[in-house]
């Protein structure tokens, strides 16, 4: 018995001890980067990156800095174990030296206002390359004044607006949580679907790991289902849709007739979306449709992609509205042009009408009046003359709102003309049209070094270099400069100079005096920088480029430009821009 209650009395302190174990565990926090995979999976964490190994998402992920505010860490790190990841991109953040709280501390409102400002420029390609890392990268959600939906909005409608495919089905494939990005998916699946290549269409839903909460999307995977033979499948997907509330007599009448339940072929044609229009096309064996100009674009596409537009031989000239579709058609490139400029040349026309086309094509009605100074282009010899016809036809096009329909064959009469010929009127329209054949890509550096910003400096931003080679490099280069009294130092010089010393290189202890310029950083972008908003002011940088390439803004702007990414840390970002605008190239 004495046995017995010692015994029982070891088993208490045990219990004891083991409750105040596990008491003290619980208060410590929870290392969530030693989670495994499997322990994921268990806990139904659905992450937004295809996982390869543990210490990719750890390297990946943990680009924290100590100086962030503890509580949003742990709602952050919370984030990841919930359900609801706020996690969403493309690049790594160290691809760009940001890191996964860039949006963190923004506030929506300002986002809001500052995205709407950018999609009414026409971006050049620079600011698109810097407007894809801000929106592309992975990174947390902001929270202030913007919910989660706004902000994957801003992100699908940007891929839709550059209408890069291989983005989009790298965005779509690498996120788990883009339930409501439906917009975005029946994007890539109509684009694809449009120009005949509904394999790529349908490939998508092997590469998407969220849930289809979009009808249109849905019934576009049945269909999928169906056209690789997957009956059977197609027939559980339809049936659970329907049970969930998909209703849709058009397409079950379809259905029905694909998986065999029904031979009745059915005429009905719709225009209500494109899958719609195909299933109408795929179920009746004598197809034909005549389409208007107030028919969708992608119904358009579809029909040039599968050789369903009417001859263009075979075009009643008579007929105004279809000349006027056909015209819409080829602005749109759904014909090309050479077929537009075939119809126009099957028009007859007078003696007199062609010897006073200027006058004449005011008497007709908009097709023929172009076709009448196309006729007359054809017949004039003389550059002069000739070029107040081609500027009038491009005229007339941008007058019916029409302007892409005369693109490369208005290059095609220019380069026929002998520039020396053309009047001094024309000459900017000329020069604005003309298609140049030079290009600057693929030059090689050429480097000169008795100027800074020309010199093999330059290495350092090409690649990473040793900073004590860059360091006796730069000693030289000072001890050259100092011998010639008439150097000056240009702004380019500066922005080498100014960026080496944001990077941390040493300068040689009796360098050459230099003024340091005053970046003049607006207010407000000063303030994003403080605060650690590199992706508002990524966006604000973007706003300001604008329209413009880097290579063709001044120093001044440049040198602003890099300053607000050396004070962000940005070095990848500012590296790849003095790399297009400071190297003599060859």
């Amino acid at each position: 018995m004495k046995i017995l209650k010692l015994l029982n009395k070891i088993n208490l302190s045990i219990l004891i001890g083991f409750f105040f174990l596990q008491n003290s565990y619980s208060t410590e926090p929870i290392d969530i980067w030693k989670i495994d995979n499997q322990t994921i999976k268990e806990n139904n964490v659905e992450n937004n990156e295809t996982i390869e190994n543990e210490n990719t998402i750890t390297e990946s992920i943990f680009q924290i800095t100590q100086e962030k505010d503890n509580t949003i860490k742990i709602d952050e790190e919370k984030n990841l174990l919930s359900k609801n990841i706020n996690i969403v991109g493309i690049y790594d953040p160290a691809d760009h030296d940001l890191s996964m709280y860039m949006w963190s501390y923004s506030n929506g409102t300002k986002i809001l206002e500052l995205v709407d400002k950018i999609n009414k420029i026409n971006l050049s390609q620079d600011a698109k390359e810097i407007l894809n890392i801000a929106l592309l990268t992975n990174s947390y959600f902001p929270k202030k004044n913007i919910n989660k939906e706004q902000f994957l909005k801003i992100k699908s409608d940007w891929l839709i607006r550059q209408k890069d495919l291989n983005l989009i089905e790298a965005y779509l494939s690498k996120n788990d949580s883009l339930e409501s990005e439906s917009n975005l998916v029946r994007y890539y699946l109509d684009y694809y679907l449009s120009r005949s290549d509904l394999g790529k269409a349908c490939d998508i839903f092997n590469k998407i790991n969220f849930q289809i909460n979009d009808d249109y999307v849905l019934k576009f995977k049945i269909y999928c289902l169906i056209s690789t033979n997957k009956n059977e499948e197609a027939q559980l997907l339809f049936d659970l849709s329907k049970e969930d509330g998909l209703s849709d007599i058009f397409f079950e009448k379809k259905f029905a007739y694909l998986v065999g339940y029904d031979e009745t072929v059915d005429k009905e044609i719709s225009e209500k979306s494109l899958l719609n229009f195909h299933l109408s096309h795929r179920t009746d064996p004598n197809f034909n449709f005549e389409p208007k100009i107030d028919t969708s674009k992608m119904i358009w596409k579809y029909l040039s992609y599968a050789n369903l537009l009417q001859n263009i031989d075979l075009i009643d000239l008579e007929d105004k509205e279809k000349l006027l579709t056909i015209e819409m058609a080829t602005h749109e490139k759904n014909y090309e042009e050479k077929e537009l400029f075939a119809l126009y040349e099957r028009f007859k026309f007078n003696i007199n009408q062609l010897l006073t086309v200027e006058e004449s094509y005011k008497l007709l009605s908009g097709p023929e009046s172009r076709a009448l100074v196309y006729q007359g282009i054809l017949i004039t010899k003389a550059t002069p003359e000739r070029i107040k016809l081609v500027k009038l036809l491009k005229d007339l096009f941008n007058k019916d709102k029409i302007s892409e329909a005369f693109n490369s064959k208005l290059v095609e009469f220019l380069e026929s003309m002998d520039e020396t010929q053309i009047p001094l009127d024309y000459t900017d329209f000329y020069n604005i049209h003309k298609k140049t054949n030079i290009t600057k890509n693929n030059k090689k550096i050429k480097f000169n070094n008795k100027i800074i910003h020309q010199s093999k400096i330059l290495d350092y931003f090409i690649e990473e270099s040793d900073s004590k080679s860059i360091e006796k490099d730069l000693a030289n280069l000072f001890k050259k400069i100092k011998k010639d009294k008439k150097y000056f130092f240009s702004m380019k010089d500066l922005i080498i100079l100014e960026s080496l010393k944001s990077d941390g290189i040493d300068f040689p202890k009796k360098t050459y005096e230099y003024e340091v310029l005053d970046p003049n950083i607006p207010y407000d972008i000063q303030l994003l920088i403080n605060r650690d908003e590199p992706g508002l002011a990524l966006l604000r940088l973007v706003e300001i480029l604008g329209e413009d390439n880097v290579t063709e803004v001044g120093s001044d702007t440049i040198y602003f430009i890099v300053s607000v990414l050396n004070q962000l840390n940005l070095d990848k970002v500012r590296n790849n821009i003095l790399l297009k605008v400071l190297p003599l190239k060859v």
